[in-house]
């Protein structure tokens, strides 16, 4: 709108229940709280806070959720920044064998998942766009991956880039909203956190608050 300067970016955020073997999941609690977080604490100068939505951790169950999000954010229903190209999906997710936030560059278009999600589902080796090819097509995010994870060390954080974001519901979501965003001309981000006992909560609040202003630097 404004010729004022550069136009907002709008960022939608996800994070997952818990499930199999993780009781108390990290990345509800911060989705959860983000608002409140970056209210109290100020957001960056044109930044726009999107939805802020936390889906089971299920692959098919995750779905409509999800496009529900991506959707209305392009029916411009949150937003100044109309542009698509300023709407940014940032997907959370846990490791729990983790010792440091991980950037994740690309999915692959594999579900194996090692335990049943949350509905039961245990797909091995299953597509998970069959229309998108076999189990080894890979799409990769158009951020600037490299670039994010400097700033964020720079800041103090412990992070480091990834090129496997495994195969269970955290890839299977991250694949869907690359496609997703590669058909509507959007961007999409998956990143994965440590438990709390490793990472505490309130140093995991920051990170997702300086996360939030380095993709708005990056982008406007």
């Amino acid at each position: 709108m404004g010729s004022e300067g550069p136009a907002a970016v709008t960022i939608h955020v996800t994070g997952f229940k818990k499930f199999h073997g993780v009781s108390e999941n990290p990345t509800e609690t911060i989705v959860s709280n983000l608002k409140e977080y970056t209210k109290k604490n100020g957001l960056p100068k044109g930044l726009i806070l999107g939805s802020c939505s936390v889906l089971e951790t299920a692959g098919q169950g995750a779905l409509t959720p999800l496009y529900q999000t991506l959707q209305s954010a392009l029916n411009g229903k949150d937003s100044e920044s109309s542009s698509s190209g300023r709407i940014i999906w940032l997907h959370f997710g846990v490791n729990s064998g983790a010792s440091r936030f991980a950037i994740e560059h690309q999915a692959v278009n594999e579900a194996t998942f090692r335990c049943p999600d949350e509905m039961g589902w245990k797909p091995q080796k299953e597509p998970i766009i069959r229309a998108d090819g076999g189990i080894s097509r890979v799409r990769q995010t158009s951020l600037p991956v490299e670039e994010i994870t400097k700033a964020l060390a720079k800041k103090g954080y412990e992070v480091m880039t990834s090129d496997d974001a495994g195969r269970f519901v955290c890839n299977y979501v991250y694949y869907h909203s690359l496609c997703f965003a590669e058909q509507n001309g959007t961007k999409s981000l998956f990143v994965h956190v440590p438990l709390f006992l490793t990472i505490d909560e309130e140093t995991q609040m920051k990170f997702a608050a300086s996360l939030l202003e380095v993709l708005t630097s990056l982008c406007q």
